[in-house]
């Protein structure tokens, strides 16, 4: 075997054992590979001659070994960015749809309605997601923040307007709620979300804003709520 067979054999093995390992592979480690008279340098020439300027791969020197690598300018077009769906909590899904049956409303009201308190957390995710939005002050002691739902959230739940969400008999048609409940039970709530099973968490207390802090009208921009289901009553 002439000199020059013995450095491409030699490249072959270290190639393979590069490929193959997912840390660089050191000098010292590679240098174990060398037949007598022939130096690392030539046999690693020979391995970046395979990988010229047509190839997406390149040999490159990391620390104090070598590693296989994606060019810079092929990498940008390797990445995907793919949206990531996260599932509501149960609380965000109460409080959002006490909001869109009751609009325009408080807080208070709200927490009256699921019996426990809200997490400023569950208020930010509905924020973030483009479903609710301030509605106003209303006009009594204290002008406490009103919420009411958005165009996004009527265009994720497929709503012409809010007057489509379903009342309280198709609801109960649809086992959604039992005789007697409504949605402004709690238990009518935990229906709606879970098969009739009453087991809603308790928010916990996350502080991200401060709703006086985030709108400060002179007015109310609405007052009083917007009873959608009157033929249900």
């Amino acid at each position: 075997m002439t000199d020059n067979d013995a450095i491409i054999r030699t490249a072959q093995v270290m190639e393979a054992l590069i490929f193959a390992s997912a840390e660089p592979v050191a000098e010292r480690v590679l240098a174990k590979h060398l037949p007598e008279g022939t130096t690392l340098h030539d046999v690693l020439t020979v391995i970046a001659t395979r990988y010229g300027e047509d190839s997406g791969i390149e040999l490159k020197h990391v620390g104090q070994g070598w590693a296989f690598r994606t060019k810079a300018e092929v990498a940008a077009l390797l990445n995907i960015e793919k949206e990531t769906e996260r599932p509501l909590s149960r609380a965000a899904l109460e409080v959002v749809a006490i909001i869109a049956y009751h609009q325009p409303i408080t807080r208070a009201e709200i927490e009256e309605i699921r019996g426990v308190s809200i997490s400023r957390g569950t208020m930010d995710i509905l924020l973030e997601l483009g479903w609710i939005k301030p509605r106003g002050r209303r006009r009594t002691p204290g002008r406490p923040l009103t919420w009411g739902t958005t165009d996004g959230f009527l265009d994720h739940f497929g709503l012409d307007d809010i007057n489509a969400l379903p009342g309280l008999d198709e609801l109960k048609q649809a086992g959604l709620l039992r005789v007697g409940q409504s949605i402004s039970d709690r238990n009518g709530l935990s229906s709606l979300f879970n098969g009739g099973e009453d087991d809603a968490e308790e928010d916990g207390e996350n502080t991200s804003f401060d709703e006086d802090e985030l709108l400060n009208f002179d007015e109310p921009l609405d007052e009083g709520g917007i009873d959608i289901h009157a033929d249900d009553a």
